[in-house]
């Protein structure tokens, strides 16, 4: 878990670094495109080219359709927001997970879950304070980007029934690196990386699989009681990221809210371990 903050803290910080050269769309298409040349390698190392297959590849579309969209919202945030803020609010994707997965997985809501469900949308209140002086597109963005990362999430569940995981990462490289080349190339223009923005793409490529991975590695030895707290180590780590280095203030209504997103979080963690 150690491993997943530090790839999720840094490609935050590298993101901001290449913002003023390079879109949100060339961001990920370059942080693809360096996925695909990682991943082919280990496959190729490893020999579990046998574990890539095609047999979903509906779901595989529809599943990182929702990522790229999450991603470039995030990114977006990530640019004209706090970065704790943008951290929090992306922890109440597992809140819409518990909403969205009745009519997507036939998952049944119960009155824990929904209780669960209202504490985590106070929480966002609480983060977001809104009024018409305190919304703005970074917020929404952020809010925005929770709901595409829930979706990922329950389209992962349903494809991790028939595939593996070297099969849904596979996929996901290659159709976001298309994804992105469609929408980099969309106003006829590509900008391409420079010596200064190059190896902090390679950063946010190699990050993003690493936390992947090491997220997955981590709820596979240990229980998801024990791994979630410690991912919300993420909130008030980018925090101090945020200070020390962007000079953000350190909101306490952005912790306040975050505790109150994980309660609502730890709620249905509680339920499934006890179940």
């Amino acid at each position: 878990m150690l491993g997943a903050i530090a790839s999720f803290s840094s490609m935050a910080v590298a993101r901001r670094v290449v913002s003023n050269e390079l879109d949100t769309f060339e961001i990920m298409t370059y942080r693809s495109l360096v996925g695909i040349v990682v991943l082919w390698s280990l496959l190729t190392l490893t020999g579990q080219w046998q574990g890539v297959s095609r047999r979903s590849l509906g779901w595989h579309a529809a599943r990182n359709a929702a990522h790229f969209t999450g991603q470039n919202l995030w990114f977006y945030a990530v640019t004209v927001i706090p970065l704790a803020q943008v951290f929090a609010l992306e922890f109440t994707s597992p809140i819409w997970v518990v909403l969205l997965s009745p009519l997507i997985l036939g998952e049944r809501l119960t009155a824990l879950r929904l209780g669960s469900v209202l504490l985590g949308f106070i929480g966002i209140l609480i983060v977001a304070r809104p009024s018409p002086e305190t919304i703005s597109p970074g917020i929404v963005a952020a809010a925005s980007s929770a709901i595409f990362f829930a979706l990922t999430v329950m389209f992962t569940r349903r494809l991790t029934r028939t595939e593996t995981v070297v099969c849904i990462m596979f996929w996901l490289t290659l159709m976001q690196a298309a994804l992105g080349l469609v929408f980099s190339l969309w106003d006829g223009q590509m900008t391409w990386p420079t010596a200064r923005t190059a190896p902090w793409l390679i950063l946010i490529g190699c990050a993003g699989l690493l936390a992947h991975f090491c997220m997955t590695n981590a709820l596979a030895i240990a229980p998801a009681t024990v791994v979630v707290p410690i991912d919300f180590a993420r909130l008030p780590t980018i925090a101090v990221v945020g200070m020390l280095v962007y000079g953000e203030a350190l909101d306490v209504w952005v912790f306040v809210g975050a505790l109150v997103i994980f309660g609502a979080n730890y709620i249905n963690i509680w339920r499934a371990n006890r179940a």
